[in-house]
């Protein structure tokens, strides 16, 4: 509550002569996992799956090699996070490549917990499905842009977080530099969406981290 905003953008966290590694790598691979969403089965059972309705992405994992260079930066700025948020995290999951292509997007949603909806689709609560997930870090290795340049831009594919807003009432809207890293809470007041990638390739390194 003392901090400027509620969540925390770290900039250059990947320098401009590290970042086309990332793209490089993920732009020429073809061994790609089609994104799932979290489904709850029965109480305590989740059940992650394909709904295209729900978002179109893919996933990579990264060379051991990007892997390592990634980890060892987080490092270098794990105690900033972990003093922003007061909290000390405890463990995270595998890096995950998201990509993003032509039409790629993902509706409104919690990392840590699926929405409860009425028979008009209103959201009314949620129930959480992965607790172990406190802190959302994804760093973008492209960058929005409002006109095309190459592989490492794209436009739309904004990130909104529904439930924030500026001291004007309107809805934060991030159009992120590729470099810079936002951290946040995972749970429902953090919702956000991935808007529809209207052209290029959008391209993030995205985490879960548990804390206490």
């Amino acid at each position: 509550p003392y901090k400027a905003t509620p969540f925390l953008i770290i900039k250059d966290f990947l320098k401009a002569n590290e970042l086309p590694l990332f793209v490089n790598s993920v732009y020429k691979d073809d061994e790609a996992e089609i994104a799932k969403v979290k489904t709850e089965l029965i109480s305590g059972v989740v059940n992650p799956k394909v709904v295209k309705e729900y978002r179109d992405t893919n996933i990579y994992s990264l060379d051991e090699h990007l892997d390592s260079l990634y980890k060892s930066r987080f490092i270098e700025y794990q105690p900033i996070i972990e003093d922003y948020f007061n909290l000390a995290i405890t463990i995270s999951t595998e890096v995950q490549a998201l990509e993003y292509k032509k039409g790629g997007f993902y509706i409104q949603h919690s990392d840590d917990a699926n929405a409860l909806l009425d028979k008009e689709n209103n959201i009314v609560g949620y129930t959480t499905v992965a607790p172990e997930r406190k802190l959302t870090t994804v760093l973008f290795a492209t960058s929005y842009s409002e006109t095309l340049k190459d592989k490492f831009t794209f436009n739309g594919g904004e990130l909104i977080f529904n439930f924030l807003k500026d001291y004007d009432g309107n809805t934060i809207t991030l159009k992120p530099k590729a470099g810079d890293m936002i951290v946040f809470p995972s749970n429902p007041y953090f919702s956000h969406e991935v808007k529809e990638v209207k052209e290029g390739y959008r391209l993030t390194l995205v985490q879960w981290h548990n804390a206490i």
